[in-house]
C-alpha cells in the first residue's frame, strides 16, 4: 500500500530523525510530528551546559523552527496525545483533536525511574496545592527528564546549596560536575562500586569515579533508604548512617523507564518497551516504535542518543521500503570535570578470551582503553581522545585484524591500523 501520510508521536531525537530521515529520502506525503514540547530539543545538555545556565530551550532545539516549514512537517508542539488507536489508524489529542495516517510512529521516549526508597513529601503550609500535593520543584526532589525538570533544579543550583544526587550512572556523575562549577556542595550516593564499569570496564570506571573526589564531591556507596520534604529541607537516610542528612535538595539519577502507556492501552507487545523487529514494527504492522521506547525482540533495550537517531532511520527506510542504512558498533559518550569520555563496542574485563590493552597512560588524558577478542576490537573506551574511538569503531565495523602491541604504541597512527580489514 502507497503510504500518503505518517504521523509520529514523540519530539525526541528519534523522532525528529524519523520525518528528516523521510523527506531526506524522497518521502513527499502529508507528515506529522507531535510533541508535548513547545518544539523538539536535544537532551543531553539538560545535565550539562543548560543546566549550569550556559544555554537557553532555543539554543538546544533539534532543529530551527522555519527547518519543520521547510520541509512540509505540521509540528504540533505542547500537545497530548491521550489514545492511540492502530486498528482505525488515529490518535486522538488530550484537547480532543483526531488524527489520523497511514503509518504511525511512537516515539514517546521515558520517564525517570524512582528508587525503591520510601519518599515523604510533606505539603507546606505556604505552598498549598489542594489535593494533588506540591509539584517536584517545591519539594526539593527532582528528577533530570526535560527542560522543565532542569530548570527546576538550577533554581536550586546556588552557591553553597547542598545536593544530594542518588544514582552515580552517567546523568548523576554530569550533574554532579555542573553542581561543583557552581559551587555546591555535593553527596553521590550509588551502590555500584565502581559505577558504570559493565560500559566501560572496571579500571576506568573506578579512574572516572575518583574524579568526584578530587573535585570536592563527597562519594557513598550504599543505598538511600527514605527522603522526606520539610521545612528545613530535604531529609535523606543513607543505608549505614546512623542518622539523617538534611539537604538543599535531592536528585534521584537513576536511569528511565520507556514510555509505553499508549502502545499497552493499545494493545500492542509491550515489555520493557514496546516491542519491535528488526524494521522498528510493533505487533501492529501500521505502527512503529523508536528511540528510548521501544525494544527490539530478543534484545536489550538501549537508551543512547545515537541509537535513537539510528531507530529513526530504519523507521523511515520500512515506511519507504528501502533499505536501511547498516548497523555499526553502537557508541555513545560522556562529560564530566571538563573531560569528554567516548564508548564504543562492548567492554569485558580481562579473561582467557579477551585482552585488554591501554593506550597511554589510564588516569592522563588523553588515553584509551580497547578490548580485544583474539585479534579483534569489540570494544574502546576513549578519554579527551576522539580520534582513537572513532578509529576503534571502524575496527569493529570492518573487522580488522590488529596486534594488541599496535594498539598500545601511540606512535602508531590507528588509521593505519584500519588497512587490515578484511
Amino acid at each position: 500500500m502507497t503510504v500518503s501520510s505518517v504521523l509520529v508521536v514523540g519530539g525526541g531525537i528519534a523522532g525528529v530523525s524519523t520525518v528528516a530521515e523521510l523527506r531526506k529520502s524522497g518521502y513527499a506525503g502529508e507528515l506529522t510530528l507531535v510533541s508535548v514540547d513547545p518544539f523538539p530539543y536535544d537532551r543531553p545538555p539538560l545535565s550539562k551546559e543548560y543546566l549550569a545556565g550556559g544555554r537557553d530551550l532555543e539554543s538546544i532545539a533539534l532543529q530551527a523552527p522555519e527547518w519543520y516549514a521547510e520541509q512540509r512537517i505540521e509540528l504540533i508542539g505542547d500537545a497530548l496525545v491521550e489514545v492511540l488507536d492502530p486498528e482505525a489508524g488515529t490518535v486522538t489529542l488530550l484537547d480532543g483533536r483526531e488524527l489520523s495516517a497511514d503509518r504511525i510512529v511512537l516515539a514517546t521516549g521515558g520517564g525517570s525511574r524512582w528508587p525503591d526508597v520510601e519518599r515523604v513529601v510533606r505539603e507546606l503550609l505556604d505552598h498549598p496545592t489542594p489535593g494533588r500535593g506540591l509539584p517536584v520543584s517545591t519539594t526539593g526532589i527532582h528528577t533530570l527528564r526535560s527542560a522543565e525538570d532542569a530548570d527546576a533544579l538550577r533554581g536550586v543550583l546556588l552557591p553553597g546549596a547542598r545536593l544530594l544526587i542518588v544514582g552515580a550512572g552517567l546523568i548523576g556523575a554530569e550533574v554532579a560536575s555542573t553542581a561543583r562549577k557552581l559551587g555546591c556542595e555535593v553527596v553521590l550516593v550509588d551502590p555500584a562500586d565502581p559505577p558504570i564499569a559493565a560500559a566501560v570496564g572496571i579500571r576506568v570506571a573506578t579512574w572516572l569515579h575518583s574524579l568526584h573526589s578530587v573535585h570536592g564531591v563527597e562519594t557513598v556507596t550504599a543505598t538511600v533508604r527514605k527522603v522526606e520534604s520539610t521545612r528545613s529541607g530535604v531529609m535523606a537516610h543513607i543505608e549505614g548512617e546512623p542518622g539523617p542528612r538534611t539537604f538543599d535538595a535531592v536528585l534521584f539519577a537513576v536511569g528511565m523507564g520507556p514510555d509505553t502507556i499508549l502502545a499497552k492501552a493499545a494493545g500492542l507487545d509491550v515489555e520493557n518497551g514496546v516491542l519491535v523487529d528488526g524494521r522498528q514494527v510493533t505487533s501492529h504492522p501500521d505502527v512503529l516504535a523508536v528511540g528510548d521506547c521501544a525494544r527490539r525482540r530478543g534484545h536489550r533495550r538501549v537508551e543512547h542518543w545515537e541509537a535513537a537517531l539510528n531507530d529513526g532511520q530504519r523507521a523511515a527506510a520500512t515506511i519507504l521500503d528501502i533499505d536501511p542504512p547498516p548497523e555499526t558498533a553502537p557508541w555513545f559518550w560522556t562529560d564530566r570535570y571538563d573531560l569528554h569520555v567516548e564508548v564504543v563496542g562492548e567492554m569485558r574485563e580481562p579473561d582467557a578470551e579477551h585482552t585488554t590493552v591501554v593506550r597511554g597512560t589510564l588516569g592522563e588524558p588523553p588515553f584509551a582503553v580497547f578490548t580485544l577478542r583474539g585479534e579483534h576490537v569489540i570494544g574502546a573506551v576513549s578519554v579527551d581522545d576522539p580520534s582513537a574511538a572513532k578509529a576503534a569503531r571502524r575496527m569493529i565495523d570492518r573487522g580488522v585484524d590488529v596486534r594488541a602491541s599496535d594498539l598500545a604504541d601511540p606512535g602508531i597512527d590507528l588509521r593505519k591500523l584500519l588497512r587490515g580489514a578484511r
